[in-house]
């Protein structure tokens, strides 16, 4: 009976890394220029149903927590590392045939270490993107938050996706 190896390891998570920071700086650098170009709460409508608007968000998604006196930046910020850290291990133990997950991944990493840099280093996430319909806003939101969104479904597509196997015959010894 032929016996079926399992893929290789991944070759270095460093190309994953690469994405992440293209993120990052993707990131980081719509977060300048908006500051740069947009006053504090003021939307510049581009479309009917979107606006950048600069907006502060002391929370974590959809501005939980941001009411309380500070204390969920570190919090946050935490979970964060904490994350990166995780999420480092899973990528280092990929198969070289799991690229979606590594995908996936890399985009969660870039943007937890965008939004990172802004809480850490501003003590607030800067978000500019608004989505709304008539009176009703969808939360603001950033690139980091998009990246972290499209990693979260790429997993989510990675378990429901039926796996190949590349299954290849070693002849017994």
């Amino acid at each position: 009976m032929p016996e079926t190896h399992d893929a290789p390891l991944m070759r270095g998570p460093l190309r994953w890394w690469l994405l992440s920071i293209v993120i990052i700086a993707l990131d980081l650098g719509t977060k300048l220029l908006m500051t740069q170009w947009l006053s504090y709460a003021e939307p510049r409508e581009i479309l009917p149903f979107f606006d950048l608007t600069l907006l502060h968000n002391t929370g974590a998604a959809f501005s939980f927590l941001a009411g309380h006196d500070g204390w969920q930046r570190w919090l946050f910020a935490a979970i964060a590392v904490g994350a990166v850290v995780a999420l480092t291990l899973w990528l280092k133990r990929l198969k070289a045939n799991e690229t979606l997950t590594a995908v996936s991944i890399a985009l969660i990493m870039g943007g937890a270490l965008g939004n990172l840099y802004d809480r850490v280093v501003l003590g607030y996430v800067v978000d500019f993107l608004s989505f709304h319909w008539q009176n009703w806003y969808f939360p603001a939101f950033n690139l980091a938050d998009t990246a972290i969104t499209l990693g979260a479904i790429g997993l989510v597509l990675d378990t429901l996706l039926p796996k190949r196997t590349h299954a290849r015959e070693v002849p017994n010894e």
